[in-house]
């Protein structure tokens, strides 16, 4: 694959205001985190409609990823105890394009701002998108994943 002439570009349309200002360990619990996500003005009449979803997906720019830290092979969660995986098959935030994306309660909606719980983002963090959460399109059956990584 040759892909050095190809070029993407992001354009944040909000930001995270959290309480959480600082990398958490791994392990942390973002379950409770209520965050706002205050979207540019521009992009106000594309919220609309929104708040009639209980559940968004959020997808934002891990910009404080430490881009040294990329190790093709990695222990998820930074568990030594768990196997070492190859870092696609892991969650690991260190990767070559610092996406992250989270399903998130959508708790109300305030003209451009928008009061969530769950999302896994710290304070400053650049949204590049959201999605409404479709349950029937956005939901899959009959998953298969590694026995370290289920849900006790």
């Amino acid at each position: 694959m040759n892909n050095q002439n190809l070029k993407m570009y992001f354009r944040a349309i909000a930001l995270v205001n959290s309480q959480i200002k600082n990398k958490r360990p791994p392990g942390f619990n973002w379950d409770e985190v209520i965050s706002c996500i205050e979207v540019d003005n521009r992009y106000n009449q594309a919220l609309e409609g929104l708040e009639e979803y209980s559940h968004i997906i959020v997808i934002y720019w891990l910009n404080r990823s430490d881009s040294d830290q990329i190790a093709l092979k990695v222990h998820p969660r930074g568990d030594k105890e768990l196997p070492l995986v190859g870092l696609f098959a892991s969650r690991s935030p260190y990767r070559p394009n610092p996406v992250g994306q989270k399903v998130v309660r959508l708790l109300r909606r305030q003209d451009n701002r928008l009061w969530v719980k769950g999302l896994d983002a710290i304070d400053a963090t650049p949204v590049i998108d959201i999605k409404p959460y479709i349950p029937d399109y956005d939901s899959v059956v009959n998953t298969r994943v590694p026995g370290w990584n289920q849900v006790q």
